[in-house]
C-alpha cells in the first residue's frame, strides 16, 4: 500500500456482514465538527497579525486568535464599544482611518504589542507606495489608540484628528516623514484629546500642532524632538511632565487666545545638538505666551536648559532674558529651574528616547500634583526615589521632571512556571519579577510573556500570568520583563517550562479504522511492506481535535502474511523507534495503544514485509475534562483457575466485581486480562456491567493460546463483564493495575512512543551492558523524564503508560514490571512461550524505577517503549 496520509475523515460506519473481529457501538460516542467560539471575540478582544492572518479575501478573516485580521484598517471598520484590538508585532504599510466610536464607559482600543525588537509598524516604512495621513481620527469619539511605531509620509502629517472627542493617543512613537507639516495635528471641534507617554520627531514644522478650536488638550509624559508644540486659539491646554528637545526652535508655544493653560514639570531644551548658540534667541524660547493667552494660564516646576541662548519665556509680549525677571514680574515659575538637564539618549533603533544622567536637577524635583499627571511615566515606570538625591518635589517628593523617571538598577527573579494549585488541569501560572533597590511609589514594570501553544506575546505590567493551555503535554513560556516599555531590549531569557496532565473520558467502544471493510480509510486494502496509514480523527463526543491530548485505541493485526510489527505514533513526527503490536504469519493479535494526537490524525507504520489489515476501535480520549487516574501495584482480581471458580463457558458471560477495589463513583478501571487454555478459537470481550455485549473485541485468541492484553474498561456500579465469544470454555486472569474516579488526582502526560529500556543494547539500563535477562533476573529503569527546562522542577511521574515486549525467550515464561522499591506482584505483564515476540501495553506505577522480572528458567530479552506517563497533582 502507498505510504501516505489518507483522506478520509473519522467517521462512525454501520458494522457490515461479515466484520465479526471488532465493530462500532454507540455511535453518538463519536461526533462531527463541533462550534468553536472564536476565543478572541468571546472576550471582546480582536486580533490582527500579518505574520498569522488566513489568505484570501477579508471574508476569510473574524478578528480571532485563529483568524485574525491582516491589517489595522479590517479591524477598525468592525470594532465597536469595549473590544481591544490586539495588533501584533509586524509592519502595517497603510493608511487607517477610524470611523468607528465606542462610549464614555467602553471606548474602542487599538493596542499595539511590542516586545523586544518585535514592533508593530504602520505608515511608511519600507515602502515609498504609502502617502498621506497615517493614523486619521475624524468625528470619532472614546477610542484609544496605544504603542504604535508610526512612519510619517512625506509632506503629510503623521497622526490627525478633527472635530473628535475624549480621544487618547498613548505610548505612540511617531517619525515624522520628509517635509512633514507636523507629527501630530489636532483640529477642528476637538476635545478631551489627550496625548501621552509618546515619542515624536518632525523636522519640518512642529512635532504637536493644536489648531483653532480645540479646546481641552492635555500633552504629558512625552517627548517632542526636533520641534516643540504650538496651541493656537485652543484654550485650556495642559502640558505636564514633557521633555522637549527642539534645534533652535520654540519649545511650547501658545499663540491666539489660548487662555487657561497648565505648563508644568517639563524639561525644555531648544539647542538639541549642544553647539551653542542658536542664532535667534527669541525663536529659541523655552515657553512662549501670548498676551490673549496669559489669563488664567499657569507655569512651575519647569526645568529649561540655557546652552542655547535661547530666552526661558516670552510672556503676552514680554521678553525675559533670564528667570529671576520673569518670576518678579509674574509671580509664576517659583520652582522652576535653568540648569543643564544632563540628557542623554537610551538606544532604542526606532523607539530611542531621552532620559536623565546622574546629577540632574531633574531628578526627584517635580510637583506630583500638577494638573495632567499621571501615576507613570513615559516608560510606564513608578516614581522613584534617587537615593543621591535630595527630595525637593511635592507628594513623595520623589517625581522627576521631564517625561522619564530615573529608575534604580533592576535585578529579575528567576522564571518559574508551575501548575496552578486548585485550578484545572491544564491551568499553568508563570512567575518572575523586576525589583529595584530605589523606593518607589508603587512597584511596577512591563512583562511579555509567550506560551507554547500561543502565536502571540502578551504584555502586561503583572510578574503573573496564568494561561490555561488546550492539551496536555510540555508547558512552556518566554518571559521578557522591561523598565523602557520594551523600548531597549531586555535580556533574552531561555523558556521555562512544567508539564500538564490530562483526564480520561471513556467511551463505548467505536470502530475507527479497518482497512478489510473500509473503515477510516478510502478503499480496502491491507496495508504493505513497510507502509503507512494516517486515521484523521476531527472531534469525539463533542471535543475537537484541537482539544484532545491522546485516544486509547484497541489495535488489532490480522491476516499478516509475514512476521513484522506494528508502530502507531502522532502524525508528522516522524516515526519512532517503538513498536505496538508484534505478530507472526497469520496471527491475529491485538494491543491497547495510548498514542498523543498531533497535526489531527495518528498514524500506523507497518514494519515487516509481506501484507497486513489494522483494526482500531476507540476506547476513550485523554482531554481536560473527565477523570483523573489512581494508580496501584499490579493485584490480581480474577483467575477462573483458583478455587471454586470455573472457566467462562462458550459463548458465556461473567460479571467481574470490583467495588471492593474501587472507590464510589470510579468511571473506568486499568486491567491486565489473560486468556489461558481455551478450548477453542475465539475472543474475549470486556465490557461495562449490565450492557449488551458489545460487537469491539479486547482479546483475539486460538486453542491453547496464553495471551494478554491490556484494557481500559468503563465501569457500572464498581463492575464489569467479560464475554467468551467462542465455541469453548476458557480461563481468564484479570490483574488491575488502577482506575479512573473523577476523585482520583493524577493525569497524563502523553509522549511519542519512546524506547527506554532494550537489554539487546543496555539502552536505560545503566552499566549493563547487552545481554538477555537471565532466569529469574530483575532489572530495574527510570520513567522517562521530559528534556525540556523544568523550573522550579518538572512532576515526577507516578506510572509509566507504555509497551513490555519478550523477545527470543528460550524457555516460556511471565514478564512482570512493577514499581521499584514494593514486593513483587503476582499479576503478569507478557505470558511468553520458547522462541516467541510477544507485546503488551502496561500502566506501570512508579516507586523508586521500574523493575522487569523474567520469571522463566531460561533467557530473554526485553524491550520497553514508553507512550506517556500520570503525573500528581498541582501541590
Amino acid at each position: 500500500m502507498t505510504t501516505g496520509r489518507l483522506l478520509a475523515l473519522l467517521a462512525v460506519v454501520p458494522l457490515l456482514a461479515g466484520a465479526a473481529l471488532v465493530g462500532p457501538a454507540a455511535p453518538a460516542a463519536v461526533a462531527g465538527p463541533a462550534s468553536v467560539t472564536a476565543a478572541g471575540t468571546a472576550a471582546g478582544e480582536l486580533y490582527v497579525s500579518k505574520t498569522w492572518c488566513p489568505a484570501g479575501t477579508p471574508a476569510t478573516r473574524d478578528g480571532s486568535a485563529a483568524k485574525p485580521f491582516c491589517t489595522i484598517s479590517e479591524a477598525a471598520a468592525v470594532a465597536g464599544p469595549g473590544q481591544t484590538v490586539l495588533v501584533q508585532p509586524g509592519e502595517y504599510q497603510e493608511n487607517v482611518k477610524f470611523t468607528r466610536s465606542g462610549t464614555e464607559a467602553a471606548p474602542i482600543t487599538f493596542r499595539a504589542i511590542n516586545v523586544s525588537w518585535q514592533w508593530a509598524r504602520v505608515g511608511k516604512f519600507n515602502t515609498g507606495a504609502v502617502t498621506g495621513t497615517i493614523l486619521d481620527l475624524t468625528g470619532v469619539h472614546d477610542v484609544v489608540v496605544e504603542g504604535f511605531v508610526v512612519y510619517g509620509a512625506n509632506y503629510a502629517d503623521g497622526v490627525r484628528l478633527k472635530d473628535v472627542n475624549r480621544i487618547r493617543l498613548d505610548k505612540l512613537t511617531i517619525l515624522g516623514g520628509a517635509y512633514g507639516p507636523t507629527a501630530v495635528r489636532i483640529s477642528g471641534a476637538s476635545d478631551d484629546v489627550t496625548l501621552s507617554r509618546s515619542f515624536l520627531r518632525n523636522f519640518a514644522g512642529p512635532s504637536v500642532t493644536v489648531e483653532s478650536g480645540v479646546t481641552g488638550t492635555t500633552v504629558t509624559a512625552s517627548q517632542l524632538d526636533v520641534s516643540g508644540l504650538v496651541a493656537t486659539d485652543a484654550p485650556g491646554l495642559t502640558a505636564t511632565g514633557n521633555t522637549v528637545n527642539t534645534q533652535c526652535r520654540r519649545g511650547i508655544e501658545l499663540a491666539g487666545a489660548s487662555p487657561g493653560a497648565s505648563i508644568r514639570n517639563n524639561i525644555v531644551v531648544t539647542d538639541r545638538l549642544r553647539q551653542p548658540t542658536c542664532a535667534n534667541s527669541v525663536e529659541a524660547t523655552a515657553v512662549t505666551v501670548s498676551a490673549e493667552s496669559a489669563p488664567q494660564t499657569s507655569t512651575d516646576h519647569n526645568l529649561i536648559d540655557p546652552l542655547g541662548g535661547g530666552l526661558p519665556y516670552v510672556w503676552a509680549g514680554s521678553q525675559y532674558p533670564t528667570l529671576a525677571p520673569f518670576v518678579e514680574a509674574t509671580g509664576q515659575a517659583t520652582h522652576d529651574i535653568v540648569a543643564d538637564p544632563k540628557l542623554t539618549w537610551a538606544a532604542g533603533q526606532d523607539r530611542g528616547y531621552l532620559e536623565t544622567r546622574e546629577g540632574s536637577p531633574a531628578r526627584d524635583s517635580a510637583d506630583a500634583g500638577a494638573r495632567g499627571a499621571l501615576d507613570t511615566d513615559m516608560l510606564d515606570n513608578s516614581y522613584a526615589d534617587d537615593p543621591a538625591v535630595s527630595n525637593t518635589g511635592t507628594g513623595s517628593g520623589y517625581r522627576d521632571r521631564g517625561a522619564v523617571e530615573a529608575q534604580g538598577p533592576a535585578t529579575q527573579d528567576p522564571v518559574r512556571l508551575e501548575r496552578k494549585v486548585g485550578g484545572g488541569p491544564f491551568d499553568v501560572v508563570a512567575r518572575t519579577g523586576l525589583h529595584s533597590p530605589w523606593p518607589v511609589e508603587r512597584e511596577r514594570a512591563a512583562y511579555a510573556y509567550k506560551f507554547t501553544d500561543e502565536p502571540y506575546w502578551r504584555v502586561s505590567d503583572s510578574g503573573t500570568a496564568e494561561h490555561t493551555l488546550r492539551r496536555a503535554g510540555s508547558a512552556c513560556v518566554q518571559v521578557q520583563a522591561s523598565q523602557s516599555d520594551f523600548r531597549v531590549a531586555s535580556t533574552y531569557l531561555e523558556p521555562v517550562c512544567t508539564q500538564v496532565g490530562a483526564r480520561y473520558v471513556p467511551v463505548a467502544p467505536t470502530r475507527l479504522l479497518d482497512t478489510r471493510i473500509p473503515i477510516g480509510v478510502n478503499y480496502a486494502a491491507p496495508v504493505g511492506a513497510n507502509g503507512t496509514i494516517s486515521l484523521p480523527i476531527e472531534s469525539i463526543a463533542g471535543v475537537p481535535v484541537a482539544d484532545i491530548s491522546a485516544v486509547v485505541l484497541n489495535v488489532t493485526v490480522t491476516q499478516p502474511t509475514a512476521a513484522g510489527f506494528i508502530t502507531v505514533y502522532p502524525t508528522g513526527g516522524g516515526w519512532p523507534n517503538a513498536s505496538n503490536v508484534n505478530f507472526v504469519a497469520k496471527e491475529t493479535v491485538p494491543n491497547q495503544v495510548t498514542v498523543p494526537v498531533v497535526n489531527g490524525s495518528v498514524s500506523f507504520h507497518h514494519s515487516g514485509q509481506g501484507t497486513v489489515h489494522l483494526v482500531a476501535d476507540l476506547q476513550g480520549f485523554y482531554a481536560e475534562s473527565g477523570s483523573g487516574f489512581a494508580p496501584v501495584s499490579p493485584v490480581r482480581v480474577l483467575d477462573t483457575r483458583e478455587g471454586a471458580a470455573v472457566p467462562i463457558p462458550a459463548n458465556g458471560t461473567r460479571p467481574l466485581d470490583l467495588s471492593g477495589r474501587l472507590p464510589a463513583g470510579a468511571t473506568a478501571a486499568v486491567l491486565n486480562v489473560t486468556v489461558t487454555r481455551p478450548r477453542a478459537n475465539g475472543v474475549l470481550k470486556v465490557f461495562p456491567y449490565g450492557l449488551a455485549v458489545p460487537t469491539a473485541s479486547n482479546l483475539n485468541f486460538v486453542t491453547g493460546q496464553t495471551i494478554p492484553n491490556l484494557v481500559t474498561v468503563p465501569v457500572v456500579n464498581g463492575q464489569v463483564s467479560l464475554h467468551n465469544q467462542s465455541s469453548g470454555t476458557t480461563h481468564v486472569v484479570a490483574d488491575l493495575a488502577g482506575w479512573f474516579s473523577p476523585n482520583a488526582t493524577q493525569t497524563f502526560v502523553p509522549i511519542t512512543p519512546t524506547r527506554v529500556a532494550d537489554t539487546r543494547d543496555g539502552t536505560g539500563l545503566s552499566g549493563r551492558g547487552s545481554r538477555p535477562l537471565a532466569a529469574r533476573e530483575t532489572v530495574r529503569f527510570p520513567a522517562l523524564m521530559p528534556t525540556v527546562n523544568c523550573v522550579p522542577a518538572c512532576p515526577a511521574p507516578t506510572a509509566l503508560v507504555g509497551n513490555v515486549t519478550v523477545t527470543g525467550p528460550t524457555a516460556p515464561g511471565v514478564l512482570i514490571a512493577y514499581p521499584a522499591g514494593q514486593p513483587r506482584p503476582t499479576a503478569s505483564n507478557v505470558n511468553f512461550v520458547t522462541g516467541e515476540t510477544a507485546s503488551n501495553a502496561a500502566v506501570v506505577a512508579v516507586g523508586s524505577g521500574i523493575e522487569l522480572y523474567n520469571s522463566s528458567a531460561g533467557t530473554a530479552h526485553a524491550v520497553v517503549d514508553q507512550s506517556g506517563y500520570f503525573i500528581g497533582p498541582a501541590s
